[in-house]
């Protein structure tokens, strides 16, 4: 029986992920290259153990609406609106350079008009659901560059719609504008239904849904608004990805987003598995040794130019040079939705069934690669800290980083303006200790100056920067950014310019508290220890322990976690 097969291919699908993704685990890569290998191993040119079965492509396109729902529910309306700029202006620069860059290598090459239009088509794209996965998982989304990064793949979304409607029309050899800019018009108005909903019609049905207390009911709910918006963006033509998003954004600025991002995420992580493994088994391993230099040649074009791309429209942004290499490795690959651009493309005779087959493999090379390069983002814009006096000739800093506030000595520096340090900014304030706040985001630097802080804007793991607010005269330095790797950097920075000036940091859990001690820090609070802590004092107090006994066992919880 057909289900008989489905459920046969899933064990040999998770067998095999299980075990590949440990063995590389031993040689600390990224869980996501795993899978990749993994479908790789047992796909049609590998093992042959699994075809790629159309039930099997279905449920990995059920983990990517999954993952890009649980991404909109950390985003609310007004997050989106403080990423506005980097939609508008990021993704128009990032796809606009791809393809006319494509555009003219292709015409370089021989290539009609058309088929060089289509090409640029496949390659703008990048993997919404890849990249959108690692910077989950390195908690770097709402870092200056996870802004960018967002924003850029939110605009190559939209793209998709009019990409698609365009495709037919260039292998027809005429071009109708008015079914472009009717595609668009629905998509805005799917947007705007969006706002609607997340007003006036979500939270009324989530508080009768709660008022059940039926956890399984809950879960139903959440599901049927993520599966009816992602429908509803399907049928005017938008990817179900975009729709799934949208779905998360409905939610994310009620008061139901923490427990329903807690009930989805299970299920999110199976079904975007199931995704990596079936694009895995997309590579064509016969032809990569029937034709390494050609697969391997094309793959490597298409991230250095994805890469130098992506940065330089950060740059016209006039966004430090970090970002723009961080935002340039992350959306450096070949993206999900264009492999179904090459199956219409194909389906129309703008790719021959040879072309389709080196595309795709040199694809999903750049798919596997990019966990290695999400990783290495962070080194190489460590080594771009050498490289100041570029960001200063091409203009990438406002004014605001020109002028940031230097002070005497003695004062305190807090690195990062988000909702810690502009509580530990204001606290400082109200005690008359003077401090110097530095933080990336601008939108932040001018709100920090409307309060009356002494802020500025700049990268905080710039040496020049942390000299310019006087990081050697301080008394104390507060680390408070929300990207790990920026915070590790940051205090490495610190301590090469202060080696015995106190540094307070915070960290996600215990194991990057011990890297960033080991960076330098002096003190460092793990959010993981904190709330539990605060979990066992609530807990103890409410069951009327005495205050004595009530001190003592949060010091014996504290020293244990400190012994570790």
């Amino acid at each position: 029986m057909e289900n008989h097969d489905l459920l046969r291919d899933l064990l040999l699908v998770l067998s095999a992920s299980i075990v590949v993704v440990l063995a590389l685990h031993r040689l600390r890569l990224p869980t996501i290259a795993g899978l990749l290998v993994a479908g790789a191993a047992i796909g049609p040119s590998g093992l042959g153990w699994i075809e790629q079965t159309r039930a099997v492509a279905e449920l990995a396109e059920v983990g990517v609406v999954l993952l890009l729902f649980s991404i909109g529910l950390e985003f609310s309306l007004a997050s989106l609106r403080r990423i506005a700029r980097m939609v508008a202006v990021g993704g128009a620069l990032q796809v606009s350079f791809t393809l006319a860059a494509t555009y003219a290598v292709a015409l370089a090459f021989g290539r009609s008009h058309e088929h060089a239009l289509f090409f640029g088509f496949l390659a703008a794209l990048s993997s919404t659901a890849i990249v959108l996965r690692g910077l989950a998982e390195r908690r770097e989304v709402e870092a200056p560059h996870g802004r960018l990064i967002v924003g850029v793949l939110l605009f190559q979304d939209l793209c998709v719609v009019p990409m698609m409607l365009v495709t037919p029309m260039l292998a027809a050899g005429e071009a109708k504008l008015g079914a472009v800019a009717l595609a668009l018009g629905k998509a805005l108005a799917v947007m705007a239904g969006t706002i609607v909903l997340a007003r006036f019609v979500v939270p009324p049905v989530f508080r009768a849904v709660a008022r059940t207390q039926r956890r399984d009911v809950f879960l139903l709910a959440v599901v049927l608004v993520c599966a009816s918006i992602a429908w509803a963006t399907a049928q005017v033509g938008l990817s179900l990805a975009l729709g799934a998003f949208l779905a998360g954004v409905v939610l994310a600025d009620s008061e139901f987003s923490h427990q329903a991002l807690s009930d989805v995420l299970p299920l999110r992580d199976l079904f975007t598995s199931l995704f990596f493994v079936s694009v895995g088994t997309l590579l064509d391993l016969e032809l990569l040794a029937r034709e390494p230099l050609l697969v391997f040649g094309l793959a490597a074009l298409l991230l250095l130019g994805k890469f130098a791309l992506a940065a330089l429209a950060a740059v016209l942004m006039r966004l430090p040079l970090r970002v723009a290499l961080l935002s340039g490795a992350a959306l450096a690959q070949v993206g999900e939705f264009s492999f179904v651009l090459a199956d219409l493309g194909g389906d129309l005779g703008l790719l021959s069934e040879a072309e389709r087959a080196l595309f795709l493999g040199a694809s999903v090379l750049t798919m596997l690669v990019t966990p290695g390069l999400l990783r290495l983002g962070p080194h190489l814009a460590a080594g771009a800290a050498a490289l100041q006096r570029v960001d200063r000739l091409l203009g990438v800093r406002d004014d605001d980083v020109l002028h940031a506030p230097t002070s005497r000595g003695g004062h305190v520096v807090v690195l990062g303006y988000g909702v810690g340090g502009a509580l530990l900014a204001r606290a400082l304030r109200a005690a008359q200790i003077e401090s110097v706040i530095v933080d990336l985001d601008l939108e932040r630097v001018r709100s920090g100056r409307a309060a009356g802080e002494s802020i500025g804007y700049g990268d905080a793991t710039s040496a020049e920067i942390l000299e310019h607010v006087g990081v050697a005269r301080s008394s104390r330095v507060a680390v408070m950014l929300n990207d790990p790797q920026a915070a590790h950097r940051a205090i490495r920075a610190v301590r090469s310019l202060a080696p015995n000036t106190p540094i307070y940091a915070r960290a996600h859990d215990l194991v990057e508290r011990e890297r960033l001690l080991a960076a330098g820090a002096t003190h460092v609070a793990a959010q993981e220890v904190e709330a539990s802590l605060q979990v066992l004092e609530e807990l103890l107090r409410d069951l009327r322990t005495e205050p004595v006994e009530l001190q003592a066992a949060l010091a014996a919880a504290r020293a244990e976690v400190e012994r570790r």
